[in-house]
């Protein structure tokens, strides 16, 4: 230990209460932080905002006014008529009333039964719409007559109602999709009130990402408190000593509470990764005090300087201490190399935690330790000397290490077998996440994924977005084309107030302005100049018009039909099927007529008579006014990644067969496809974290201990167990989603700290013993018998974890349970066993 930190161990064991005034007031100063905590658990911030995907996402949605949805839905398979009853209907009918009161529900997109246009022929030539659902009805015969109305629809079909006529949905637009879980709430309020004996769901990515957030809340402050008191007991077990292991329970709360407090403080929002921060730093903050524990226990003699032991403790532990919480937070600091702000943070966050436990470790525990009285220590020697408590553990600690040297050869052959069926297993791993698949299979937001999917062609949404790069030649280009002398005037008002309009604007305006300058006293020269102006730029405007174009929606209705067939989407809706429906009402009224018009005039006239119905904005949700944009709504039943990938690639390959019209480009948006453009950025990212960070831990672990073989030696646990858990993944068909991916760093940052632990005592106890069979014998005592500790007090740590009702959190319990476990029993099996195999170079 360097001088300073002599100096620094020495003050705190001469001034504890400097320490102690100093810890809590920084303590307070950062939980007065805490109440201004904000939550944040939707996916698309897995992605910068100014990230390309994201910005196009955001985009579609403001061009074709659409929102984020909660969806709503009644089953009823008891009846024979399913949701089509006088009771069901009504239902539906009160509860979409009390929906569209709510505040922050966009009333008017608002899609249930009871909104809805039927849209029907009168006569040949002339169509009606009316309300599909206007008041509930009356008797059995209305309400069937509306179930086979709905039919007709396809628009409708599948999606407000089920061909089995068993379910009724409700799709609820919101304006702030972090609102969802309170308008969800309303909604449930309202459907407790109903007396039907239908079953209500309620789901949507909006509502599961918002509910996901308020129940992290609650697991917030169950899980860290339970994390604390397993350590508690744990350190109990180990020590029988409450005075003495109060000290790493406040260094772990003050590292806890000081990290949340700045990460709140710098104005940082709680995703579900940070959300996880406290339950990590709780059983990692105290490894460092259960090492010093554990060595004072072993030197410290009644009569014996307690200052001195002490500095003489620190100063033993702090390498390998300083090392451990180095890699550790390298481990961590990692993350920040991914393209995932939410991850970022997290790893910044937990990394620099990591540091201040280290330091409030090397300044506290001297501190608390000096002004220990001589009744609990005298308490310590005769519990930690007796056959109860530690003894457990220091026996199975000497049982591994007698299995280790005996048996060298059968566990590096077992050992190099299980590496290589872990390389097997991580070439199996599937890459896939779905934030309804955070909560347990029991979950009211699951149960109702699973059955309102079962019933309707899907919950989850994406969107193909066509455009075209056809362009308007400017206004201006065309204005001042032959422009008589007299009228320059007017042309340059007319161009300077356009301003920022979009081109297909500026037309339209240009053509009323024309109009209107032709009513008013113009010359002959003028009058012709105007009435050709108007008929250039109703051409120019109408050939602009790309998607009123029967080949373009001809174009459009094919890919939807191969979509379909495929399996994987469940329904499409687009321009083409309002053309082709409004089409069958103005022709025959039968299915030979429902196809798209042959002319771009009348496709215009099936829109125009669209409009006409009650809902006349939601052409716009469809197609930009300037017709240079389209959208293609796709319903999936599954929002898991691998099956929007699975979709994507089959729009890629019929666009590889079918090329795309002429200057027209094919995006996509939706949450579904959000999602998976964060998820293959974050494996990515992992990927080169991982990387970058073993290379790093690789470098410091032979500057450390200024030797390449130990390096390599400190490197063997810690690659073990990275493809051993990852391997095992792959094998038992484990998805590979957020929690999965982070925990690769994880691993890689806390398996060297028993390594370095491992290998630091056993070349200090070499030099003094010269002995390899006296090394090993000396280091299955304390030192092994203190990692054992670490890795109970980390491994139970987590436990509580497992408790939890978000999956999330559960696989990151059993796996970082799981990872100091293996870490730990690797360290202390092969690493004497390599080491004694291959003495001549590691001990020369």
């Amino acid at each position: 230990m360097d001088s300073i930190a002599k100096k620094l161990v020495h003050f705190c064991t001469q001034k504890p209460k400097i320490v102690y005034v100093v810890l809590l007031l920084l303590t307070l100063g950062f939980m007065a932080q805490i109440p201004r905590i904000q939550i944040d658990t939707d996916p698309e911030n897995m992605l910068d905002a100014e990230h390309p995907a994201r910005v196009f996402h955001n985009q579609v949605k403001t061009t074709f006014a659409m929102y984020d949805a909660i969806v709503v839905g009644v089953v009823d398979s008891s009846d024979p008529n399913g949701v089509f009853t006088q009771s069901s209907l009504t239902d539906i009918s009160v509860i979409t009333e009390s929906i569209m009161s709510i505040d922050g529900v966009v009333s008017a997109d608002l899609m249930s039964i009871s909104t809805v246009d039927n849209i029907s022929q009168t006569s040949t030539g002339t169509i009606r719409f009316e309300w599909m659902m206007p008041s509930p009805p009356a008797s059995t015969a209305e309400a069937l007559k509306i179930q086979e109305n709905l039919a007709r629809l396809p628009l409708l079909q599948d999606t407000l109602a089920s061909q089995n006529g068993k379910a009724a949905a409700i799709y609820v637009p919101i304006l702030d999709k972090n609102e969802s879980y309170n308008i969800a709430e309303k909604i449930r309020s309202e459907i407790s009130q109903l007396n039907g004996t239908a079953d209500w769901y309620i789901t949507g990515l909006p509502v599961a990402e918002d509910q996901f957030g308020f129940e992290m809340f609650i697991q917030m402050g169950i899980s860290a408190p339970l994390a604390g008191l397993t350590i508690f007991i744990l350190l109990f077990l180990f020590f029988r000593n409450i005075p003495l292991i109060i000290a790493p329970m406040i260094v772990a709360m003050a590292t806890v509470l000081i990290t949340m407090g700045a990460l709140i403080g710098l104005g940082f929002t709680v995703h579900i990764m940070s959300s996880m921060i406290a339950i990590f730093l709780m059983p990692i903050a105290v490894v460092d005090s259960v090492h010093i524990l554990s060595e004072f226990s072993d030197r410290y003699k009644p009569g014996k300087s307690l200052n001195d032991t002490i500095e003489e403790v620190v100063g033993h532990l702090f390498t390998p201490m300083l090392y451990t919480s180095v890699t550790s937070s390298v481990g961590f600091y990692s993350l920040m190399l991914t393209p995932i702000p939410p991850v970022q943070i997290f790893g910044a966050f937990v990394g620099s935690g990591i540091l201040l436990a280290f330091i409030i470790t090397i300044v506290f525990m001297p501190a608390y330790l000096s002004r220990m009285n001589e009744t609990s220590l005298n308490k310590l020697q005769e519990v930690m000397h007796s056959q109860q408590g530690g003894s457990k553990i220091a026996s199975f600690a000497k049982s591994l290490g007698s299995f280790a040297l005996n048996n060298r050869l059968v566990l590096v052959a077992s050992f190099a077998v299980v590496f290589a069926v872990s390389i097997w297993g991580i070439n199996q791993i599937q890459i896939n996440d779905n934030p309804v698949r955070w909560f347990k299979q029991n979950h009211e937001i699951r149960v109702a994924d699973k059955v309102l999917n079962e019933n309707f062609a899907g919950t989850y949404d994406a969107y193909i977005v066509l455009s075209t790069s056809d362009t308007l030649p400017p206004v201006s280009d065309i204005i001042f084309n032959d422009l008589p002398e007299s009228l320059l005037p007017w042309a340059k008002e007319r161009v300077t107030a356009f301003g920022d309009q979009a081109p297909s604007e500026q037309y339209q305006q240009l053509i009323i302005d024309s109009e209107d300058k032709l009513f008013a006293d113009v010359s002959e020269e003028e009058d012709a100049y105007l009435s050709g102006l108007i008929t250039i730029l109703e051409k120019n405007l109408s050939s602009s018009k790309t998607f009123q174009s029967p080949e373009q929606l001809a174009y459009i209705s094919s890919l939807q039909t191969h979509m379909q067939e495929s399996g994987l989407v469940g329904k499409s809706n687009s321009l083409a099927d309002v053309t082709k429906v409004v089409n069958r009402e103005l022709r025959s009224g039968s299915a030979e007529d429902y196809q798209i018009p042959n002319s771009s005039q009348a496709v215009a006239q099936t829109l125009l008579q669209y409009q006409s119905s009650h809902r006349p904005n939601d052409l716009w949700h469809f197609v930009t006014p300037d017709f240079q944009q389209t959208l293609v709504w796709l319903q999936l039943t599954s929002g898991d990644n691998q099956d929007m990938t699975k979709v994507i690639d089959l729009v890629d390959n019929y666009v590889a067969d079918n090329p795309l019209p002429q200057n027209i480009e094919l995006g996509w948006a939706g949450k579904a496809y959000i999602n998976v453009v964060w998820q293959d950025n974050m494996v990515a990212g992992m990927l080169d974290s991982l990387i970058s960070a073993f290379v790093i831990v690789f470098i410091m672990m032979v500057i450390l201990f200024r030797s390449f073989v130990f390096g390599v030696l400190a490197m063997l646990p810690l690659t073990i167990t990275i493809t051993f858990i990852y391997g095992l993944i792959g094998i038992i068909g484990k998805d590979y989603d957020m929690p999965i991916a982070v925990l690769s760093a994880l691993t890689l940052g806390l398996s060297v700290d028993f390594a370095i632990h491992f290998l630091e005592r056993a070349r200090e106890t070499y030099k003094q013993t010269q002995s390899i069979s006296g090394t090993f014998s000396i280091m299955f005592d304390e030192p092994a018998t203190a990692i054992t500790r670490n890795a109970l007090v980390i491994a139970l740590g987590f436990t509580p974890l497992l408790f939890a009702p978000l999956v999330p959190y559960i696989t990151v319990g059993v796996f970082l349970a799981s990872i100091m476990a293996i870490s730990a029993l690797v360290t202390l099996l092969i690493l004497p066993s390599v080491m004694t195999m291959a003495k001549k170079i590691v001990f020369k």
